[in-house]
C-alpha cells in the first residue's frame, strides 16, 4: 500500500476557519469526495451538552461547509443520528450548528427518522469479521447513504471502550441502528467492517478531526479538556486515526481498530507508513491516559468482564432499559450537574477556545 497522506496543522481562533481550509487542501480532499455526488457532514455529537472536546465545534462545521462550497461541491446535507445518552436536536441547538445550517441552507437529516432515510438490509461484499454474528438476522444499514460522499467530523478524545475515537468511530453512530449496544464487546472489529462498508458504499470518504481542544481522560463525555491547537484531515481514515492517537500520546499499532484496520489494508496505521504534511508532529506527545469513570467501570464488568456470559440477557431484553437509564442519570443528572458545569463554565471564561465558542455566532 503507498504512504497515506495526514494532514495536521496549529491555529488559532483568530485564523481557524482559514486554516482549517488550507489543511483540507493540503490533505488533497478533493482526491477522495467525488464531484456532482451529495456530500454527507456526519458530525459528532457525543454530548448534548457543549462539553469541550466532546462534540464538533461550530467553526469546524463551518469551515469544512466554506471550502466545499467554495471549491464546488454545492450539494450538501447533514445527517444526525442518536444514542441511549444524548439528543440529537439538544445536542445540534446547544452546540451551535442550527444557525449554521440555517445560514448556509444545509438540510439537516436525522437516521432515525423514517420519513428521513430508511433501514435496509446490506450484504457486505468483504469478509465480515464480527457484523453478521452479531446481527444474524442481517446488516441493516440507511440506504441514503449508498453512492454520497461522507466526511466524518470528530474530536480528538479518548475513550474508555476503544482508548481513541476518531475517523473510524464516528460511523458508527450512522451506519448501525438503535441495537448498536449488541456490538461493545468486539467494538474494534466492529469498527474495521463498519469501515469496509464504508468503501463498498460511499463514493468518497474523507475525515477532518477538531483537535482545537482535546479531551483527556474517560470519554467520549467525562474529559479533561485540553488546549492542544491542533487540526488534522486525510481521505485514510485509519492513517487519521494513527495520527491522532499518536500525538494524544499512544502507540497506534498498540490500538485494536486502527491495528486492524492495517492488517485488512483498510488503510495505513503505521506512522512509518504515513506522510505528515503540514507540521512537524514528531515530537508531540500530549500524555494523555484515558482512566475510568462509572460507566467504564459498569462496562469492564458487562462487556469484558465477569458478566459478559449474560450480556444477551441484559441488551437483548427489556433489561437494557435499566442500563439506559443509568447511563442518563450518571451523565447527565450526576456528572454534568456535579462536575461538568464548572468545567464548561471555566474553560469557557479561561480558555481561548471557549471564550471563541460563547462569542460563536
Amino acid at each position: 500500500m503507498e504512504k497515506s497522506r495526514v494532514a495536521v496543522l496549529k491555529t488559532k481562533p483568530e485564523t481557524v476557519i482559514e486554516d482549517y481550509k488550507k489543511l483540507m487542501r493540503m490533505a488533497g480532499y478533493k482526491d477522495y469526495l467525488e464531484k456532482g455526488k451529495t456530500t454527507i457532514l456526519k458530525d459528532n455529537i457525543s454530548w448534548h451538552f457543549p462539553y469541550p472536546g466532546a462534540n464538533t465545534t461550530p467553526w469546524q462545521l463551518e469551515a469544512v461547509i466554506q471550502c466545499l462550497r467554495e471549491d464546488g461541491y454545492d450539494d450538501i446535507v447533514c445527517v444526525q443520528n442518536k444514542t441511549v445518552v444524548t439528543n440529537a436536536y439538544k445536542g445540534e441547538r446547544l452546540n451551535k450548528y442550527v444557525e449554521i445550517f440555517k445560514k448556509y441552507e444545509i438540510p439537516v437529516l436525522y437516521n432515525f427518522k423514517k420519513e428521513d432515510m430508511k433501514w435496509i438490509r446490506y450484504e457486505p461484499r468483504a469478509k465480515m469479521r464480527v457484523l453478521d454474528k452479531v446481527y444474524p438476522e442481517g446488516i441493516y444499514i440507511p440506504d441514503y447513504f449508498i453512492g454520497k460522499n461522507i466526511i466524518h467530523l470528530p474530536t480528538m478524545k479518548c475513550h474508555i471502550y476503544t482508548t481513541t475515537t476518531g475517523a473510524m468511530k464516528n460511523a458508527f453512530g450512522g451506519l448501525l441502528n438503535t441495537k448498536r449496544h449488541y456490538t461493545h464487546s468486539v467494538i474494534h472489529d466492529t469498527l474495521v467492517d463498519l469501515l469496509a462498508i464504508q468503501k463498498e458504499i460511499h463514493t468518497g470518504i474523507f475525515a477532518v478531526i477538531d483537535g482545537t481542544t482535546a479531551g483527556n481522560g474517560p470519554g467520549p463525555r467525562t474529559m479533561k479538556p485540553v488546549e492542544a491547537d491542533y487540526i488534522i484531515a486525510g481521505g485514510d481514515q485509519v492513517a487519521v486515526d494513527a495520527i491522532s492517537s499518536k500525538m494524544m500520546g499512544f502507540d497506534p499499532l498498540q490500538i485494536d481498530y486502527i491495528r486492524e484496520g492495517d492488517r485488512a489494508g483498510l488503510g495505513n496505521g503505521n506512522p512509518e507508513n504515513i506522510e505528515v504534511v503540514g507540521e512537524d508532529i514528531s515530537q508531540v506527545n500530549l500524555g494523555f491516559e484515558v482512566g475510568d469513570n462509572g460507566a467504564s467501570r459498569v462496562g469492564d464488568i458487562m462487556w469484558f468482564g465477569p458478566l459478559r456470559p449474560l450480556q444477551k440477557l441484559f441488551f437483548h431484553t427489556p433489561l437494557v432499559y435499566i442500563f439506559v437509564l443509568g447511563s442518563a442519570l450518571y451523565h447527565d443528572y450526576y456528572w454534568y450537574p456535579v462536575k461538568g458545569k464548572k468545567i464548561v463554565r471555566d474553560y469557557q471564561q479561561n480558555s481561548k477556545w471557549g471564550r471563541l465558542f460563547t462569542q460563536y455566532k
